[in-house]
């Protein structure tokens, strides 16, 4: 890379380009939730968390707390006005009935077909994927956030996951330090890339084979 760069909002900055006035949205734990301090003037979102917000505003402040308001990542939040809250059954009958236009999660491994891992690492213990399964299944966009390697270098955007799956085939867009990558019948298309790398970067660091146009053509990711 040409310069340092502050990756997360990087990240952040770029997957708030790709949510609309009026969506409803899930976002998932860490750096997902940085991105709704970057939508674009005239965009608002409704923030949904599946322990059973709808309305989720920002963290809360110490004279704010509530010990009964907290997201799915167990932060204490406020609601905006106009927020309610609801049990689980009710919450996730909006995740499986489709009612979310967008979820953000988080990723370890994405694959050219649109495969997602994201829950398990061998040798730690881990909960299980929670309610990721039923977010990428239900929701009608699934964008992942996401460093582009891992920090030992290695590729997280691959040909195959090589991790125990969430899901098969339902993710839509890759947001990476690196690029926004769009999965397309063909595979995944470079729909932007970062302003501080180049496409012999990108491509050397990705492990599959990425589309794209004319490579001067190529759009900037915002930086």
């Amino acid at each position: 890379m040409e310069k340092e760069i502050n990756i997360r909002e990087f990240i952040a900055k770029n997957v708030a380009t790709l949510l609309k006035n009026g969506y409803v949205v899930d976002l998932g734990v860490g750096m997902p939730t940085l991105a709704t301090n970057y939508l674009p003037d005239g965009v608002t979102v409704f923030i949904q968390a599946e322990n059973g917000i709808l309305g989720c505003g920002p963290k809360a402040e110490e004279d704010e707390i509530d010990p009964d308001l907290i997201d799915a990542g167990a932060a204490n939040i406020v609601c905006l006005p106009g927020g309610c809250t609801f049990d689980s059954a009710i919450s996730f009958g909006i995740i499986r009935g489709g009612h979310l236009d967008a979820t953000v999660l988080g990723a370890l491994q994405v694959d050219e077909k649109g495969n997602l891992a994201n829950w398990y690492l061998p040798g730690k213990m881990l909960p299980g994927p929670g309610g990721a399964m039923d977010l990428v299944a239900g929701a009608k966009k699934v964008i992942i956030a996401m460093e582009h390697t891992t920090k030992h270098g290695d590729p997280k955007v691959l040909k195959e996951c090589t991790l125990p799956l969430t899901s098969n085939g339902t993710v839509d867009t890759i947001v990476t330090d690196l690029a926004i990558l769009e999965r397309t019948p063909e595979g995944l298309k470079i729909a932007a890339i970062a302003p501080h790398t180049t496409l012999e970067h990108l491509l050397q660091h990705t492990g599959c084979d990425l589309i794209y146009d004319d490579p001067d053509s190529i759009p900037l990711m915002i930086a």
